[in-house]
């Protein structure tokens, strides 16, 4: 039986504004041949009460035989199928956004309504799933955790380690990023830090404080970001916060050694194939930056476990699992 599955996306808003459906296209492109897709985009910006009302309705009258709500317009499940619809959630940080009423307005009609009006979630990891039950008390067992995958397209891309001057990639410069702790952090050492994401005032008087040697691209199309993971020696991916982290797969599949952080989802994607830090510990970070420099044996062994990794995380695999839950919404 081949189940009709119609993807509902959000209106991009902005032309970098766009990564749900990069994501999706993947995982569209890797269903097996089970599932008939189909995508249908939102025809306003989910900006104002009138905006997401008339998105609610536009999606309510297009309708397939399964809907698959891709992240981000949560609320147009108001409306919906409920036995024959699927939303995903990708992380709770618009919960963060406020405070009061409006904390109250975006947890009802992004996650508590919408969760009653689907028959089940996906979130892209355990931590997410754990989160989304402590905060709205949505029923656990109508959250299913389907991890993001990673491009088909990142290939090993084996290089000789820099000894002269390693070059250390950091994604993201926004405040979970922890670029705070990572600049201190290499005060001293002959690295070049690679940061991707626009520097604010403050970072740039941290850098020159510590006196970093640094270089900083922002606003890149994504094969220029995985040039970057290319280019490197090793990625400092401390975050304090993330609902997935997909750099550490970035790197894991391309060959490059990973330090990350223990909180979160981090140690839940990264496995086996990283060197585990308190991503609020400076000198944690940077006896892991020195270490990893100068043991050649656990960088390999981290880039052997990295390849490894990124098995749990390919598309025929996330793809195989979304197929699983179309079929059993199909026979609902």
């Amino acid at each position: 039986m081949v189940t009709k599955t119609r993807f509902f996306f959000r209106k991009p808003n902005a032309p970098w504004h766009h990564s749900i459906e990069e994501l999706f296209d993947t995982i569209i492109g890797a269903l097996p041949p089970t599932v008939s897709p189909s995508r249908y985009i939102m025809k306003h910006n989910s900006i104002g009460l009138w905006r997401r009302v008339f998105n609610a309705i536009d999606a309510a009258l297009h309708q397939g035989q399964v809907n698959h709500i891709t992240g981000d317009v949560h609320y147009i499940a108001i409306l919906m199928k409920k036995r024959k619809t699927l939303l995903t959630i990708h992380d709770l940080r618009i919960l963060q956004s406020g405070g009061g009423l409006r904390l109250a307005v975006l947890k009802f009609f992004w996650f508590t309504f919408p969760a009653k009006r689907v028959r089940y979630i996906t979130v892209i990891s355990e931590f997410i799933k754990q989160e989304l039950v402590r905060i709205t008390g949505i029923a656990s067992e109508k959250i299913l955790v389907v991890y993001d995958c990673i491009s088909a397209g990142i290939l090993p891309a084996p290089c000789e380690f820099n000894h002269i001057k390693p070059v250390i990639l950091q994604i993201g410069t926004t405040p979970n990023k922890n670029l705070q702790r990572v600049i201190p952090a290499l005060e001293g050492l002959h690295v070049q830090l690679m940061i991707i994401g626009k520097l604010t005032e403050e970072h740039v008087l941290l850098l020159e404080k510590h006196q970093i040697d640094y270089q900083n691209r922002f606003d890149l199309p994504y094969q220029e970001v995985l040039n970057q993971y290319r280019e490197s020696d090793i990625l400092l991916f401390t975050s304090l916060y993330e609902g997935f982290g997909l750099p550490i797969l970035e790197a894991n599949a391309i060959g490059r050694p990973v330090i990350t952080g223990n909180n979160s989802s981090l140690p839940e994607v990264a496995g086996e194939a990283a060197l585990v830090v308190d991503a609020e510990n400076t000198t944690q970070i940077r006896e892991a930056v020195v270490r990893l420099i100068s043991d050649e044996n656990l960088r390999n062994t981290l880039v052997r476990k990295g390849f490894e990794n990124v098995a749990r995380f390919r598309p025929a695999e996330i793809g195989r699992q979304f197929a699983e839950i179309y079929e059993k919404l199909a026979q609902s």
